[in-house]
């Protein structure tokens, strides 16, 4: 990987304002505008970058001003209601699906943190599961955003679950953590200097995959097997048979996390739901549209 120091210089040095051709993808386009040679170890750092900014915030010189507050802030609300992603990834929340019928504690911030992420890496070390995550989002955004270097020397391909429905199962994500979510990482690659329309194209693609309650199995990838992709899932339908109805994950000490979803998620099926007072289409849990405009992002429901 491209030393840190070198490539939050040379991001912090570059804008790409022109156009992206059709025939080529958000991340071989970025990371040739940004990082010059667009080979395997710059497209993975590029993606790295991104990624790192989208879970712990800005970190790097950001010429666009714009704010990235990342998916492990605190305290952070989405059209209205509150929202706590970082119970998900510190332990707190019994959500992580391990292959049994219920969820479990894992920290997987459990080797540094912030700090090495901020240095361009995932983790202190390579062997603990905040190392686990962090490769498996650098390698899954490589498929996201089209890298053609994904799966050759110098960027490992994606060795995680391929179903995100059964990555995220146990955790009953609603629309406001799914939405507050791809926020964050629209935010962060807008402050690399991503055109509105690839945040569109991107945001969209995000929403197909994984925010349609009772979409069928797909392939993420070629050559991969079609399967679940649905990540917010809170909103039961009865004819989605492929897909469980779930329960909101305990608190690792066993009680109870109704304040952290304000909604109850195993009824049958219903049209809408509320959390905080706001509705909530049961069909979708994202919109497929970003807009940025004086550098603050609104996602449109």
């Amino acid at each position: 990987m491209m030393k840190p120091t070198l490539l939050v210089l040379a991001l912090a040095a570059t804008h790409a304002a022109a156009q992206r051709p059709a025939n080529t993808s958000v991340c071989d386009y970025y990371t040739t505008a940004l990082l010059k040679d667009n080979n395997a170890t710059n497209q993975e750092a590029l993606v790295t970058l991104v990624v790192n900014t989208a879970v712990i915030g800005n970190f790097t010189p950001n010429k666009l001003n714009i704010l990235v507050p990342g998916i492990l802030a605190q305290n952070q609300t989405y059209n209205g209601s509150s929202v706590n992603l970082a119970a998900y990834f510190d332990g707190s929340l019994a959500s992580t699906n391990n292959g049994g019928g219920a969820g479990v504690s894992v920290n997987f911030l459990d080797d540094g943190g912030a700090t090495p992420l901020t240095k361009g890496k995932p983790s202190n070390g390579n062997t603990s599961d905040q190392y686990k995550l962090l490769t498996h989002l650098y390698e899954y955004f490589g498929i996201l955003l089209g890298c053609s270097q994904y799966g050759k020397p110098g960027y490992p391909a994606y060795a995680g679950d391929i179903s995100m429905y059964s990555v995220h199962k146990y955790m009953a994500l609603d629309p406001y953590d799914f939405g507050y979510f791809v926020q964050q990482v629209a935010l962060s690659a807008a402050s690399f200097g991503v055109a509105e329309a690839d945040l569109e194209y991107v945001g969209g693609a995000l929403g197909n995959l994984f925010g349609h309650r009772c979409s069928a199995a797909t392939s993420i990838a070629p050559g991969e097997a079609a399967t679940l992709q649905v990540i917010c899932i809170t909103a039961p339908n009865a004819t989605c048979s492929l897909y469980a109805n779930v329960e909101d994950p305990k608190f690792a000490n066993g009680s109870a996390s109704s304040t952290q979803h304000a909604s109850g998620t195993s009824a049958p099926a219903a049209t809408s739901s509320t959390k905080n007072g706001a509705g909530v289409a049961k069909t979708m849990c994202g919109s497929l549209m970003v807009l940025f405009a004086m550098g603050t992002a609104y996602w449109l429901s």
